[in-house]
């Protein structure tokens, strides 16, 4: 692991593997780079692969105030060019990571050779953003655990707790976030507004949605594939927070989409 300063911010990552191709994991809202331990070792084998705690997540610098998009794809920037990775890379996010792709996808277009999003949360419709918002200020005042039973349910469904360890590791680590970053990347995608930067993609992209995903229902996933143009849509047997619950199926399922587009 390594802490470096990048874009302004303090980030923890890793850079892994070995190769020609780099793949970058991006985390999603309440993980860290931790969220790839069983998706990373197999693209290792062949590939770089760069992940890393997201500003205001695990142990990377925490945010307060406005925080954009745009910042969380320039840290990406940041990170390849601290390593000296200046071609082409491929990336793969989830949920609000899957934002972050899209949106390095959108403003490095030429540095980008193809994205695979899961769950990718792109923007809140309207009619969620007060009760939203109003959730986010009980757990700025009460902490994560005021929100830890409903997010369990709804994103990691029971039908996908049989290795329980794994659960409840993935549980209690969601549990140490820092309430208010969370809540500033909560408005942070409230604020959002991809559409634009979405039309105009050019890279090979993959939306996947999870058949158990309650907080991001795969009609939500393929909604935003059919606003890329070209995107390819599939639906696998996982949850929200798919990189912990089906690590073999989603390593799977990025696989085989960057090796048909030669990225």
């Amino acid at each position: 692991m390594d802490f470096i300063e990048a874009n302004g911010a303090g980030l923890r990552c890793e850079l892994s593997g070995e190769g020609d191709r780099t793949l970058v994991l991006v985390h999603e809202m309440g993980g860290s780079l931790e969220s790839w331990d069983d998706v990373a070792p197999k693209f290792a084998k062949s590939r770089r692969v760069l992940r890393y705690d997201t500003r205001g997540a695990g142990l990377s610098q925490k945010v307060r105030g406005e925080l954009a998009l745009d910042t969380m794809a320039d840290d990406i920037a940041a990170l390849l060019d601290h390593f000296g990775i200046a071609g082409k890379v491929a990336l793969a996010g989830i949920a609000v990571g899957g934002a972050i792709a899209l949106q390095f996808a959108a403003r490095y277009p030429a540095r980008t050779s193809a994205v695979v999003v899961g769950s990718p949360a792109t923007g809140i419709a309207a009619e969620r953003r007060v009760p939203a918002m109003e959730r986010l200020a009980r757990i700025e005042a009460a902490g994560m655990g005021f929100a830890v039973e409903e997010s369990m349910l709804n994103g990691y469904a029971p039908e996908l707790r049989g290795d329980s360890k794994r659960f409840e590791r993935f549980r209690t680590r969601w549990l140490g976030n820092d309430p208010s970053s969370y809540a500033t990347i909560w408005r942070m995608l409230a604020a959002a507004e991809m559409q634009d930067d979405l039309a105009r993609l050019t890279c090979p992209v993959l939306v996947i949605g999870g058949s158990l995903d309650r907080v991001r229902q795969p009609a939500l996933a393929e909604g935003t594939a059919k606003t890329i143009p070209g995107a390819r849509y599939v639906e696998i047997r996982t949850g929200h927070y798919m990189s912990v619950q089906t690590p073999d199926l989603l390593s799977d399922t990025i696989e085989e989409f960057l090796k048909s587009v030669g990225a």
